[in-house]
């Protein structure tokens, strides 16, 4: 659920979360990224909770396309829909869905001057793939049988099998080959110090406190009107709002509580992306007390997924039964939970799970307790794990809340419950692969509660490998039922992201959302077209 080690801020489930937090400073300084703006109208400044582990796509940075610095054959619009980047248009596609043909766009180079071709293509996806390679999303390609290159201009793809949203893949970043081949893969420069087709370049990446690009003047797109970009790193949530309302930050993504405060100012305007953004617990399957079924299935009743909407998100979002969103065409009706703490109760007590002297059950001397790790910082999640353990013991289960950063937190992942976040538009195989099938589980952030379910390994597997839309639909309705009868993860909401960002610039508007944000989400995910106000 969590899974790509590698996106920006990892997912808690993948780690990070709403806090996964951006600010834009449109007021930027001569200074790139050194604090408070300028009033420079060719510069931008964005903040972020958490700051990348690479800028190496082959490690896994921009996989979902957007990246500033690259760019893929194919790109998403304001609509999400693809369109043409690297490539002059989208794919040909064989009658059996098994070979995709891409054009590539002539005369487009990297900023280091030399030309892009069909090899770089062909170098990117290869090197990828190798097992060598440090990537936690490969598996996303593993229809992929072969790319070859058909001439300097044309790439060809061979799939193993028809995988339908096989095309949303190739939004990822192309990378030139002469630099990359000369050094390791999971260990070279090229993860630091990236040389791409994209609009911005790297100026300076300075750990744990900003990364600062530039414009590249021969983009083929057109030469970006904001000139300096920097991306601020600022991790907790209310330093996030303090610094907006300062004047250091001239814009942020906050929790609805905190945007709220700058409702009423008249030189700031929130945008709000609708999103596949989710926040749930994971229940390790080896831990006694959270890997029991009936414990799962109670915990999915007691939790009110209404009240922590209307309190936690002041109504900028709505519950959470699964991965798939209430409204997708791919969530299965009829799979909601409604509250329901009567019968979760019943549910333990069938299953032998039996109240103690202080109200916490117990069942063959093990106590119903177990502690919930957040991410330090993070309000959302905070607000979440608290509501959810208050929950938890009108049922009789005790949960301790506990704060800690990832580095804290990853190593207790197989045994510790965590408050978690996903959320992948576009394919439900996206998302759903990497958060329950069996064979990742305990891989990183892949699978975090090691759920393991056949009958779900199955619909996985038949989901990916149809082309069938109505058999798709149908293995990702059995998957959602499988988890209302064995639910791995108690899926608590989905969530809207509110920007406030200041009222300087032309061209702002918002995407539908993932849960990870890097350099792509937020007002800012097309930074490269804004315009300075007349």
């Amino acid at each position: 659920m969590v899974a790509r080690s590698i996106r920006g801020a990892r997912r808690g489930a993948g780690a990070a979360a709403l806090a996964t937090v951006l600010a834009v400073a449109v007021a930027a300084c001569s200074n790139p990224g050194g604090g408070r703006g300028s009033g420079a109208k060719d510069s931008a400044v964005v903040g972020i909770a958490y700051e990348p582990e690479t800028l190496s796509p082959l490690l896994g940075y921009g996989k979902d396309g957007n990246s500033k610095i690259f760019d893929g054959l194919l790109t998403q619009d304001a609509e999400m829909r693809l369109k043409p980047a690297l490539a002059v248009a989208l794919p040909e596609v064989s009658a059996d869905r098994l070979t995709y043909t891409y054009k590539l766009r002539k005369g487009v180079k990297f900023s280091d001057g030399q030309p892009f071709t069909a090899k770089d293509v062909v170098y990117t996806y290869t090197t990828l793939l190798d097992a060598k390679t440090n990537n936690p999303s490969k598996g996303e390609l593993d229809a992929v049988k072969e790319v070859r290159a058909g001439g300097d201009d044309t790439v060809v793809f061979t799939l193993k099998y028809p995988y339908a949203p096989f095309a949303q893949r190739t939004v990822l970043p192309i990378v030139p080959e002469h630099v990359a081949s000369r050094q390791d893969v999971n260990s070279g420069a090229f993860s630091s110090a990236p040389v791409g087709t994209g609009p911005y370049t790297l100026v300076k990446w300075s750990r744990n406190e900003k990364i600062t690009f530039q414009a590249n003047p021969s983009y083929w797109g057109g030469a970006p009107k904001v000139k300096k970009f920097t991306m601020a790193i600022v991790k907790d949530d209310d330093v996030r709002a303090t610094r907006l309302r300062s004047g250091d930050l001239d814009g942020a993504i906050l929790p609805p509580n905190l945007a709220e405060g700058f409702a009423k100012d008249k030189h700031k305007k929130t945008h709000t992306a609708k999103t596949y953004d989710y926040r749930n617990v994971t229940l390790p399957s080896g831990n006694k007390v959270t890997g029991d079924t009936a414990v799962r299935r109670a915990l999915d009743l007691a939790v009110d997924r209404k009240a922590m909407v209307d309190k936690i998100l002041d109504g900028a979002g709505k519950p959470a039964y699964g991965p798939v969103p209430t409204g997708s065409p791919w969530f299965a009706e009829g799979t909601e939970r409604p509250y329901d703490l009567a019968k979760a109760k019943k549910i333990l007590d069938d299953a032998g799970w039996k109240p103690g002297a202080d109200g916490i059950r117990e069942k063959d001397g093990t106590r119903a307790a177990f502690p919930l790790w957040y991410l330090s910082g993070d309000k959302l999640r905070q607000d979440h794990a608290l509501a959810y353990a208050s929950d938890a013991k009108k049922a009789g289960i005790a949960i301790t809340t506990q704060a800690g950063t990832w580095e804290v937190i990853e190593p207790r992942m197989k045994q510790d419950a965590v408050l978690a976040g996903g959320g992948s538009p576009g394919d439900p195989d996206f998302d759903q692969y990497a958060l329950l099938n069996s064979a990742l589980a305990g891989d990183g952030f892949n699978n975090m509660a090691s759920y393991a379910n056949p009958a779900v390994d199955k619909a996985l597997d038949d989901g990916r490998k149809s082309g069938d839309t109505a058999a798709r639909k149908r293995a990702y309705d059995s998957i959602q039922r499988e988890l209302v009868k064995n639910p791995g993860y108690t899926f608590l909401t989905h969530i809207d992201h509110l920007y406030v960002v200041n009222d300087r610039w032309d061209g702002l508007s918002t995407q539908t959302e993932p849960h990870d944000h890097g350099l792509a989400s937020g007002p800012w995910w097309n930074v490269e077209t804004w315009a300075p106000k007349k």
